[in-house]
Formats: structure tokens, C-alpha cells, sequence
């Protein structure tokens, strides 16, 4: 089994959190490139031992693009944890993480203040859920989500791994990927 990969603890305050997923930006999205960040993804949780869920979706749809459990020991309420995060990001258009520090991780106080009551459960306020974002193009394009580990670990392994691939990709294009 390949060594664990270290998974950075992610900021707490939200503005460092929306600039940190907001300065993520794909040049393009396609089947090929949810395939590729879904293997990695795959590669490192394996190495974590633990089991987990990867699901790439484009936003029109619920179009899948990749789903996976990383080893034995998933359950539907995985699926389950899948489907509410990526409900919260279609919705507000940013991370689970970003949500989950927003409210603290209330959910009374997100189900009072978002105007939901009891339709809140639909939606996870917890962290592994992403918005991927293309350049020139306004909006979210497909979500990210990871759902096996503590929430602050779905929510970096995604963060690092989609910097990871950027950084491949702007050496592979010879650009510098934009800080936004």
C-alpha cells in the first residue's frame, strides 16, 4: 500500500476559505478531466486505509462523471452524505466547508437563517463538497465530493488534490495558474 498522503488542516475563517476555493479554476472540464481528478482522489484515500466515496458530477442533471468507493466498509448513508453535499453546492455555489464554518455547523441556526425548516435536511452543512469552477465561464460547472473521512480531511483532500492537478496542468500548458 502506498504511504498515507499528509492532509493539510484547512482554513477555519470563511474568507480564507472562499478565496482559497475561488482561486481554483480549471482552464477546461471534461469527462477525461473528472476521470483523472477522480483516480487521484481514489489513489490517496486508498493509502489512508479508510473507506470513502468519490463523486464527480456535472451540475445539469446529476450527470455523473465518476463514483467510486475507495475500498470495503462504505455504506448507502455515504451516498446518502454525497447527495446533501452536493444539494449544498448547487445551491449557495460553494464549499461544504465554507457552510459548515459559516454556521459553525448549526443546523438550526442554517435551517432558521437560510429560510428552510424541515427541507434543511436535504442539504449537509459539513465539509466534502466542491464547487469546480472553469475559467470564463460563470458559475459552477460539476461538484466535487468526498465522504468517508472527518469533514475538515473530505473537505482538504479535495482542495489539495484539485491544486495538485492544477499545477500539473499549468506546467504541462507552460501558464501559471490565476490567483483569483
Amino acid at each position: 500500500m502506498a504511504t498515507a498522503p499528509i492532509i493539510p488542516a484547512p482554513p477555519q475563517d470563511i474568507e480564507e476559505i472562499q478565496l482559497l476555493d475561488n482561486s481554483l479554476v480549471f482552464p477546461a472540464f471534461t469527462a477525461q478531466t473528472a476521470w483523472a481528478l477522480g483516480c487521484l482522489l481514489r489513489t490517496k484515500l486508498q493509502a489512508l486505509d479508510k473507506p470513502a466515496i468519490v463523486d464527480i458530477s456535472l451540475v445539469h442533471g446529476n450527470h455523473c462523471l465518476f463514483h467510486c468507493a475507495t475500498q470495503s466498509g462504505t455504506s448507502p448513508d455515504n451516498d446518502s452524505w454525497v447527495e446533501r453535499k452536493r444539494n449544498t453546492v448547487l445551491r449557495w455555489g460553494t464549499s461544504t466547508w465554507y457552510m459548515s464554518r459559516k454556521f459553525m455547523g448549526d443546523y438550526k441556526t442554517f435551517a432558521e437563517k437560510t429560510g428552510l425548516g424541515i427541507d434543511a435536511a436535504r442539504y449537509a452543512i459539513h465539509g466534502g463538497g466542491w464547487p469546480v469552477r472553469v475559467r470564463g465561464v460563470e458559475g459552477v460547472v460539476a461538484v466535487v465530493v468526498v465522504s468517508g473521512l472527518k469533514q475538515d480531511q473530505d473537505h482538504a483532500i479535495i482542495v489539495q488534490t484539485v491544486g495538485e492537478m492544477l499545477e500539473e496542468l499549468s506546467e504541462d500548458t507552460g501558464e501559471k495558474r490565476k490567483e483569483d
